[in-house]
């Protein structure tokens, strides 16, 4: 499954740089989006690839919450990331 990365996780003051809202291909409500929470999401930079864990449901449309080990590059916002 695919899903495009939208946004870093945020509140007024600041971000989050290692955790991603992900919307996910097909996956249109927050009860399909929290079957995914455990599942592993790869982000592919062409030299390596960043992987996280689903931590949560985001909303009311289907995104998700996505914990990555390290911060995220501010390149990752629109690409393509991979759900296993």
């Amino acid at each position: 499954m695919k899903g495009v990365v939208v946004n870093y996780k945020r509140s007024g003051h600041r971000t989050s740089g290692n955790q991603l809202i992900i919307q996910a291909e097909g996956v249109k409500d927050r009860d399909a989006a929290a079957k995914l929470v455990g599942k592993t999401v790869t982000w592919n930079t062409g030299k390596r690839a960043l992987s996280g864990v689903v931590a949560s449901a985001h909303g009311k449309q289907g995104a998700v919450r996505v914990r990555f080990e390290t911060g995220m590059p501010g390149q990752c916002a629109g690409q393509e990331v991979t759900f296993k």
